[in-house]
């Protein structure tokens, strides 16, 4: 509102038009009478009640303007009344201090109108920020110590061991770990932390997980080692390491992922964990040779993050029943299809939420596991050692499971055991790469799963893409051409507007970072095989048939899915055109 130096203007501006009131008797503040002295004309200035007040209007001054910052950096609309309120009562504080002609009252009033709105909009902002960006904390009040030790050109004191903050980098725990197991191996982190470039690993994972990336990409070059986010499905260039860092870096993760550091050819794998504040984190990391050097890849799961049912996927009410009655029967297949990276398997973990865990065996085989689920037997298959999706299958059908997830059928064998199995009283989970419902069907059979078997043993497919959505704070509204309304066949009366990134942003975003997206959800389209399909599939397949028949049923593309996202103004045309083509 008003920084502390034109604060104090108007405060002593204030001071000087109550000096000049000469009628009227004020006992209070901090005008008296001095002590054996004869009084003359005015009022006498009383600096131990006149210094405590000025102080706290300085402290109000301060705060006004540093609640305005925070609530912007925050870019949080609930915070923005904070700002008001803060004010406003100091302003009330200083009045009462006027007003009431009882010194004591007015400045115990003072300080509670100043004090209990502050601690109340910190402890509230303190709610919604990560641990090392709260204020008036053991930590925060340690970094404050530390950074003025700092200055004078002492030494740092404080350290995370007594709660307080150090200078040890980011606040992230490498755990050298397998993921899924509990049992740890301290000497590989200790190793790791030998490296010169081990403060660099930090801050590279601590950035990544800060802005929301789901891979980071270390690709080497002959002069650096590039970094690249993949951030709501899309890469962006980070800063890149020179080589020679570079080159220690990923060593820093090899050996936190137990890889051989002498071996930059022949692909590796492992994998790690890490603790940032109350979040747990997995890293997948996987290494390949190249001409200029070796390149590694690390996926980020983050627990907390998982989804837990349906309705956080984005599906619209009607397709999470009609999704929910399909995954609770008894047999049949389940499919989930869709490129790379569409969030099938997010599908199909959210799908094994919705059965009873309790009272039926699920079995899940999945190359590898992500999430770990309570109360369900998750295997991982290693190639290297012969186990295979189709091995594993034979396995888990002597175990007497009543759901069976695979977590993708790239095979002839894998196939037809997935549908022997449903032919045979289970419900089976799987996904297939393909473009939409109607095709994953023949991508099926192209695999060598017979007619027959495939009409018999299917139940649905849910096809799916993953778009991003709008940014909330800086998405702009536009009116759409009525050219593109018709060729879409939507109403030209009922659409008004649609939204965008912003064209021309003015300045960076705090909340999306420029992209103008910030998130994703998907967008469906679910083909229920119904028995005229099963009589098509089985005497001669026709994918504009079957494709006939299943929008007779009500089946809504993706395309059509997708527009509905569009016209909520949760994501853009643009966007939606990116991902279905």
């Amino acid at each position: 509102m008003t920084r502390p130096l034109v604060a104090l203007a108007t405060f002593l501006s204030i001071l000087l038009v109550a000096a000049d009131l000469h009628a009227v008797e004020i006992q209070g503040l901090f005008l008296a009478q001095a002590p054996n002295m004869q009084r003359g004309t005015g009022f006498y200035l009383n600096l131990y009640k006149f210094i405590p007040v000025l102080l706290i209007y300085l402290m109000w001054a301060w705060s006004t303007h540093w609640v305005e910052q925070d609530t912007k950096e925050l870019n949080n609309l609930k915070f923005g009344i904070w700002n008001s309120v803060v004010f406003a009562a100091g302003a009330l504080g200083l009045v009462l201090v006027f007003a009431i002609p009882i010194y004591a009252i007015g400045i115990v009033l003072l300080v509670l109108l100043y004090f209990v709105p502050i601690l109340v909009y910190v402890y509230a902002r303190n709610q919604t920020v990560p641990d090392d960006q709260k204020v008036l904390t053991l930590y925060h009040f340690g970094e404050l110590a530390n950074d003025l030790l700092f200055r004078l050109g002492m030494k740092p004191i404080f350290n995370h061991n007594v709660g307080t903050a150090d200078r040890e980098g980011p606040p992230i725990t490498f755990i050298a770990k397998t993921q899924g197991s509990t049992k740890a191996d301290p000497s590989r982190v200790s190793q790791a932390e030998e490296s010169r470039s081990f403060m660099a690993a930090k801050e590279l994972v601590y950035d990544a997980v800060l802005r929301r990336a789901t891979d980071i990409h270390l690709e080497p070059t002959t002069e650096q080692l590039s970094v690249r986010y993949r951030i709501d499905g899309i890469l962006h260039a980070a800063e890149p390491f020179d080589r020679p860092t570079g080159d220690a870096v990923v060593n820093v993760f090899k050996v936190l992922s137990a890889m051989d550091i002498s071996e930059k050819r022949k692909p590796q794998d492992g994998s790690f964990g890490a603790k940032l504040q109350a979040r747990d984190l997995d890293f997948r990391v996987a290494t390949s040779g190249s001409k200029a050097g070796e390149k590694l890849v690390m996926r980020i799961l983050d627990n907390s993050t998982a989804v837990t049912k349906l309705e956080d996927l984005g599906m619209r009410t009607k397709l999470v029943e009609s999704v929910r009655g399909v995954v609770t029967q008894p047999h049949g297949m389940f499919l989930c299809c869709g490129p790379t990276g569409a969030g099938k398997s997010t599908t199909l973990y959210a799908a094994l939420r919705e059965i009873d865990r309790y009272q039926k065996n699920i079995i899940t085989v999945e190359d590898p596991i992500e999430y770990q689920l309570d109360n369900i037997t998750q295997m991982e298959i290693n190639t290297k050692a012969g186990q295979t999706f189709a091995t594993s299958l034979r396995s888990i059908l002597r175990q007497d499971p009543d759901v069976i997830m695979i977590g993708e059928i790239r095979d002839q064998e894998t196939a037809s055991i997935a549908c022997q199995s449903a032919n045979t009283g289970h419900m089976v989970f799987s996904t297939v790469h393909s473009n939409d419902a109607v095709t994953a069907l023949f991508r099926l059979i192209d695999l060598g799963v017979e007619p027959f078997m495939l009409a018999s043993a299917l139940s649905a497919v849910l096809g799916q893409r993953l778009v991003r959505l709008l940014c909330e704070a800086c998405k702009e509204p536009y009116k759409p051409k009525p050219e593109f309304l018709k060729k879409a066949n939507l109403p030209v009366e009922k659409v008004d507007v649609f939204y965008r990134r912003p064209e021309n942003p003015e300045q960076v975003c705090p909340q999306c970072g420029g992209t103008g997206y910030f998130g994703r959800t998907g967008i469906y389209e679910l083909m229920v095989v119904t028995e005229p399909m099963r009589e098509m599939i089985r005497e001669n397949p026709s994918q504009n048939k079957i494709k006939a028949e299943a929008r007779k049923g009500g089946m809504i593309l993706l395309q059509e899915d997708g527009l509905r996202q569009v016209i909520q103004g949760r994501t853009s045309i643009e966007e939606l055109m990116r991902v279905v083509k």
